[in-house]
Order: structure tokens, then C-alpha cells, then sequence
């Protein structure tokens, strides 16, 4: 790991510390543009409900290509730390950023279970697999999973976000997804969940920042207004920092 990589988290704790003393926008006056994982888009939402924030949300990695390539943005909000370290290193992010959240994957099959899953296991063989591509951060997620269990997985379809792994299995297009929990409980009785022990001793951590360019006073309103949320979070699934 990067010395970049490994000091991230202690940022958190250094933020704590310092205090701007610049008064901060009220949320009706937050106008920020913010570039989020697709598996926050439900909480940010809530979050962002008394404010003229607009979202963008895609896979991470896919969010990063597209602040490169000059697309307009204040804060960036990614599922992990390799695409925040990725954004960092390509110098598109003022600032440190935070790490606000926890997920992790588990198993999803459409509703009653016709293809009979029953876990990470040899159930998967004959099953419509459907997972992220290992560029975004639940791909790179269920490859570490799969390395951990001494699986070779086989899915039908990779997906760019996991919001498209979870339409693949509601609409019948898959027999199980690996999807983040957050993702699984908000399709409510369209799926059923099939939990994996050692997914949720390894999560996928969340971090947010400023974009290099962007209006950073709107920036670390937003952000500071996601900091102060975390029972929104929570309600969605998401762990604590």
C-alpha cells in the first residue's frame, strides 16, 4: 500500500481538528455538483433534500474517468479507497479526503430463489452469476472475496455499477448477484438476501472530498452536511467510519 494509500485514514482525525472559521452556507444555499458512487444515491438524496445539489451517479472508476476528461464537478464521493487514492494521484482532488461510511457484499437472488443458491458455494456452478466489473469498487470487492474464499467464480455478466448487478437480478436476467447490503435491503421483497460472513469482515470504505477546481466552499458544505448525517446513512445500511 501507498504511503498516500495508508495516511488516508488518519486524515479523518486531523480534519477534526481544524476549524475554518468562515460561516458555511445554509442547506437551501448548498448548490454543490457531486460525482457519487451509484450505491449512495438513495442516502445522498435524502440528505440533499433541502438543497439545489446536483448528482452524478456511476461506478467510481467510471466518475474518475469522467472528472479527467474536464467534467464539472465539487465533490467526489467514492465506494473505495483505490479510486479516491486513483483521483489523488492524477492530482483532480483538493484537499484530503474523508472516509464516511463502511459496506459490504452479500448474495442476491430474485425473489424465491429459483435457482435454489444457497451461499458461496458449489451452489454458484449452474447459476446466472451477475457481478460488478473489477474496476468498480464492488468488482474489486468480490474479487478479494472470491481470492479469500479459494473461489473461481464465472459470471454470466459484469456490470459497470452495482445498481446494474441488482436490475440484472429483479428483472430476471440473473439467478444471483453480489451486491452491497445497502443495495440489497432498499429492493426490499423484489430479492432475497443470502448473507457471507467473511464479506462483512472485509468492507469496502467510503471516502469524499473537493475536486480540484471546483467550487470549494459549496464542496466541504456538502460534505460537511454528509459528516453531520450519520443516522441517514445508517437507515440505508451503511456502517460507520
Amino acid at each position: 500500500m501507498s504511503k498516500l494509500a495508508a495516511g488516508l485514514a488518519a486524515v479523518v482525525l486531523a480534519l477534526s481538528a481544524c476549524a475554518s472559521g468562515e460561516a458555511q452556507p445554509d442547506d437551501a444555499e448548498i448548490s454543490a455538483t457531486v460525482f457519487a458512487a451509484a450505491s449512495l444515491s438513495a442516502p445522498f438524496e435524502e440528505i440533499a433534500a433541502d438543497t439545489d445539489v446536483n448528482f452524478s451517479f456511476d461506478g467510481s472508476s467510471g466518475l474518475v474517468d469522467q472528472i479527467a476528461g474536464g467534467a464539472p464537478a465539487d465533490v467526489f464521493a467514492s465506494a473505495d479507497q483505490r479510486n479516491m487514492v486513483g483521483a489523488v494521484e492524477q492530482g483532480l482532488i483538493a484537499g484530503e479526503p474523508t472516509m464516511f461510511a463502511t459496506n459490504y457484499l452479500v448474495l442476491v437472488t430474485p425473489a424465491g430463489n429459483p435457482a435454489g443458491v444457497t451461499g458461496m458455494d458449489a451452489s454458484l456452478e449452474d447459476a446466472k452469476l451477475v457481478v460488478c466489473a473489477p474496476e468498480v469498487p464492488c468488482g474489486g470487492a468480490t474479487e478479494r472475496l472470491a481470492e479469500t474464499l479459494g473461489l473461481a467464480l464465472s459470471p454470466v455478466s459484469e456490470e459497470t455499477s452495482v445498481t446494474n448487478v441488482l436490475g440484472k437480478i429483479t428483472s430476471g436476467e440473473g439467478d444471483v448477484g453480489l451486491v452491497y447490503l445497502t443495495d440489497a435491503t432498499g429492493a426490499g421483497d423484489a430479492v432475497e438476501i443470502i448473507g457471507i460472513p467473511e464479506a462483512e469482515g472485509d468492507p469496502n470504505t467510503y471516502w469524499i472530498a473537493a475536486v480540484e477546481g471546483g467550487d470549494t466552499e459549496q464542496a466541504q458544505a456538502f460534505i460537511d452536511l454528509v459528516m453531520d448525517s450519520p443516522d441517514v446513512l445508517a437507515g440505508y445500511g451503511f456502517g460507520s467510519a
